[in-house]
């Protein structure tokens, strides 16, 4: 089934696109949310006139997000945590945590849109991906240092 999308759909298109999509995943998800509207002839003429908004409003997000790329690359994060022998963290730093430390710096980045592939369980630095907007990547370096025992 072909539908127009509404908004912009990781892994599936940008505002304005026409997609192929299966019957039930168009009408049970994308269509009741607004995501996407059905690519029928009506919706299509439709399409045609918002293409100059939508290319307009395309250019900001990307201009958006390049500038917030700047900010974060070459950008440091440092976590603090116990860890055991051999560098093992008693924990993990995860993309939720990646995103609750930027959101403490005024950068609203969503957590899904940080790019690890599996928790960081072991101490040392690390660079990861953080996908801004399609196209748009940013990389960041985090560092997980051993905590230091308050015992003296």
């Amino acid at each position: 089934m072909e539908v127009i999308l509404q908004q912009d759909v990781d892994e599936l298109g940008l505002e304005g696109d026409i997609v192929k999509v299966a019957k039930g995943y168009a009408r049970n998800y994308l269509i009741p949310r607004d995501i996407a509207l059905e690519a029928t002839p009506q919706n299509l003429k439709l399409l045609e006139l918002r293409k100059k908004k939508i290319e307009v409003s395309r250019l900001k997000a990307k201009e958006q997000a390049l500038k917030v790329k700047q900010e974060l690359e070459g950008k440091v994060i440092t976590f603090l945590q116990k860890a055991g022998e051999e560098g093992k963290l008693y924990g993990s730093v995860t993309s939720m945590d990646i995103a609750s430390y930027l959101e403490k710096q005024d950068m609203l980045i969503d957590r899904r849109r940080i790019l690890i592939e599996k928790p960081i369980k072991t101490l040392g630095e690390y660079v990861v991906q953080i996908r801004i907007y399609p196209g748009v990547l940013a990389s960041v370096k985090v560092v997980v240092d051993q905590e230091e025992d308050k015992e003296g």
